[in-house]
């Protein structure tokens, strides 16, 4: 049986969050449910430079640490593919 995870999101996510309109904000959000099921799900990235993995959601991108040991993944960044970066 697979444990699922429990997503905890920081203030940066939440406020980028609240800034997105239809139809990024149900995708994105579906997304990040998603990884409380697959915390790697086809495409993810581990990334280069900074610890954490990124998924795509359309032009958007989700930024977060995987925390194995207490079944937690932590969203650290969500914005635009041009901004979250930086």
């Amino acid at each position: 049986m697979i444990s699922k995870f429990r997503i905890k999101l920081k203030k940066r996510p939440i406020k980028a969050l609240e800034k997105i309109s239809e139809p990024y904000y149900s995708n994105i959000k579906e997304a990040l449910f998603g990884l409380a099921e697959n915390p790697r799900p086809i495409g993810y990235i581990k990334l280069k430079g900074r610890d954490g993995y990124r998924i795509r959601v359309g032009d958007y991108r989700i930024i977060y640490t995987i925390s194995n040991k207490i079944l937690l993944i932590e969203i650290i960044d969500l914005g635009h593919r041009k901004e979250v970066y930086e």
